[in-house]
């Protein structure tokens, strides 16, 4: 499978190593625990970005909802293996955001996969999508300039 994402477009890296829970008996990194790198790689994102409110998750009482997470796998991790996840948000929209990932084998270089998610911003009592707010604007835009903005 062809790339589909260029390294150089992602700023933020997020490492790991592959612990023994976390591969399979066929002695690969299971598939889901990719799941579980990417959501710590955007937590990573935005703490870094200055996102997370001053006293932690939560406690704005902003809700992000994820809409949509998808892999592709080009090749497997392995126990022991240490991992870049390469994160970026890709795009923002009105009330929604994107997400790219890239995993890479840090020693190796090789890619391994690649991800990319939906997360929706949502109002805390009719949990129904709401409008990003400016300072979420200017702040991702701030850390990540290349992020592209979609107003419809």
């Amino acid at each position: 499978m062809k790339p589909q994402f260029k390294k150089e477009n992602f700023k933020h890296i997020y490492k790991v190593k592959v612990r023994f829970n976390e591969v399979d008996m066929l002695s690969i990194l299971n598939n889901a625990v990719y799941f579980n790198f990417f959501e710590q790689a955007r937590i990573h994102y935005i703490k870094d970005a200055g996102l997370l409110p001053g006293k932690g998750i939560f406690s704005d009482n902003r809700l992000y909802y994820m809409a949509r997470n998808e892999i592709n796998y080009m090749k497997p991790a392995f126990f022991d293996d240490e991992l870049n996840i390469y994160t970026r948000i890709s795009y923002i929209k009105k009330s929604s955001f994107g997400y790219e990932h890239i995993v890479e084998r840090e020693k190796s270089g090789d890619l391994l996969a690649e991800g990319k998610g939906v997360l929706v911003h949502v109002d805390p009592v009719t949990k129904r999508s709401t409008k990003l707010s400016d300072e979420f604007y200017a702040k991702v835009l701030q850390f990540d300039p290349g992020v592209e903005i979609i107003k419809k």
